[in-house]
């Protein structure tokens, strides 16, 4: 156990692989043969990745969930910024130059669509809430964006820990329910082709949730929303602390 234990020490981030590789092989084993592809695969890890994060905060008592057991040191490693936007920017690599170029303005279209969309809507949950403040409307607000534009928004204007979290949750609860939700209605609204899945990917802009909800649908179709969503990201990062803020500032 102890030439284990160094061994993982010295090799945290190889580890943390192998442990993420069996909870993906696991989560799709469960899918395909228990819930017979009703839920996708991608889903189900998500869940057990914020299952055991919650486990190891409450073993620890600390902050950074499993990661936090010295055992798993290198999954906070492998979670971080760096290769969370190298995953992303390697979704793209599969796109075609001249899909994307035709499903331009599209794009576009959706991306305002979109971000302005989910805004609002958090906006208006949180004001239902209780939250009367522009501070708070706008990181929940941002947080119905995606997870990674909420903390964003609420460290560039000052919001309070308790807030930023609750913008963080309510970005993974909605890619948990985008990638559950997109392969069921992938069919009845026409998602089986690049520009579609380009307009989706703006539209709904979460770049997890929409990656792993169509990589159940069609693998063929990720890049694509990927790129439309990863672009849904960075323009939510600059319109929620600037211009929303100031548009909630001016309603308020």
């Amino acid at each position: 156990m102890q030439i284990f234990e160094k061994l993982v020490d010295k090799n945290g981030l190889v580890f943390a692989f192998l442990v993420i590789a069996a909870v993906v092989f696991a989560s799709d084993w469960l899918a395909k043969n228990v819930l017979k592809n009703k839920i996708p695969g991608s889903a189900i890890a998500i869940l057990a990745g914020l299952v055991l994060a919650y486990i190891g905060g409450i073993i620890t008592e600390g902050e950074k969930g499993i990661s936090d057991i010295k055992l798993f040191k290198g999954i906070g490693f492998m979670g971080n910024s760096m290769f969370r936007d190298f995953a992303i920017v390697a979704t793209a690599i599969g796109a075609s130059w001249a899909v994307m170029k035709k499903a331009g303005m599209l794009g576009v279209v959706s991306l305002l669509i979109g971000v302005s969309f989910f805004f609002f809507v958090g906006v208006l949950v949180a004001y239902i809430w209780g939250y009367r403040d522009a501070v708070s409307l706008c990181t929940i607000g941002a947080g119905a964006c995606t997870y990674i534009v909420g903390p964003v928004t609420g460290a560039a204007i000052g919001a309070s820990s308790d807030v930023i979290a609750l913008s963080i949750a309510t970005g993974v609860v909605k890619a948990i329910g985008v990638t559950i939700l997109t392969p069921l209605v992938a069919k009845r609204i026409g998602l089986n082709n690049p520009s579609a899945a380009m307009a989706y990917g703006g539209l709904i802009g979460t770049n997890s949730g929409v990656a792993a909800g169509l990589a159940a649908t069609d693998p063929a179709l990720v890049p694509y929303g990927s790129l439309t969503a990863t672009f849904y990201t960075g323009l939510g990062c600059l319109l929620c602390p600037s211009l929303f803020y100031l548009v909630l500032g001016w309603i308020l």
